[in-house]
């Protein structure tokens, strides 16, 4: 499933300078996504001699080479030059070009596939916009990330994501924070929507860091959450590991 849907891969606020690139790995693929002068582009994070790595880590260049043989890429992945390989007869830099992939920007929250054949964007997720508002998540820039790695399967993690039932008694600061009694559930095509009002009977405080309005929780297939309170953003992407783990990463904006 993960092979052939919109996955989570960056945002737009951490690719802002031209050279720009964020790195990731999906399903043991590791891609880059890099602010390319040209538009966002993400390619497969691997040399197209020996397999390299361009990128360990996000980071800034203006060029990506590989750290295994030295080969250097444009930023747009054209290779551009190849340590001594100039008299190789017949290698010509023109010929070698890192796989690109399919690449779409929402709400500055960038998602690629690895499979050309995905349904429509638009169509996954089709009234998102209009249903969050006044909510403008646009607007919001990444502040940080936390991983965790769990150790049971990556379904039975979304299973526990979808369902409101746990909240009094697995998140009594949530369950305070949300009307429970108003807590619902819908479901899409391509997702499902929990969403509660914010219970207005909470202290001052609470009310004035969390502002007024409602909770939402998406759960987008296959395995993308996005949590959106007034001012605030959460995604969560659930990536399957070996042995029966699960990784978990939660990014944080503001």
């Amino acid at each position: 499933a993960l092979y052939s849907s919109w996955q989570l891969a960056a945002h737009s606020s951490q690719l802002q300078q031209v050279g720009d690139y964020v790195v990731h790995e999906i399903a043991d693929q590791p891609i880059i996504v890099v602010n390319t002068g040209e538009g966002i582009k993400a390619f497969h994070n691997v040399c197209r001699h020996r397999a390299g790595p361009l990128a360990f880590e996000n980071g800034h260049a203006k060029t990506l080479m590989c750290k295994y043989h030295g080969w250097n890429y444009h930023l747009n992945g054209q290779l551009k030059s190849a340590p001594e390989m100039h008299t190789t007869p017949g290698f010509d830099v023109s010929d070698y070009q890192l796989p690109e992939l399919k690449l779409t920007i929402w709400q500055n929250l960038i998602f690629i596939s690895f499979n050309a054949e995905v349904p429509e964007f638009n169509d996954v997720i089709q009234g998102i916009e209009k249903t969050i508002l006044p909510i403008n998540i646009s607007s919001m820039s990444f502040y940080r990330r936390d991983e965790f790695i769990l150790n049971c399967n990556w379904k039975v993690y979304v299973e526990n994501f979808l369902e409101g039932y746990h909240l009094p008694h697995v998140h009594p600061g949530l369950n305070k924070l949300l009307d429970y009694k108003s807590y619902q559930t819908e479901l899409s095509q391509w997702y499902s929507y929990q969403f509660s009002p914010l219970d207005q009977g909470n202290d001052q405080a609470d009310q004035t860091f969390y502002g007024e309005g409602q909770a939402h929780y998406y759960f987008i297939y296959p395995n993308t959450m996005l949590n959106i309170l007034p001012n605030r953003l959460q995604t969560n992407q659930i990536l399957p590991m070996k042995n029966n783990q699960t990784k978990v990463i939660f990014d944080y904006y503001y």
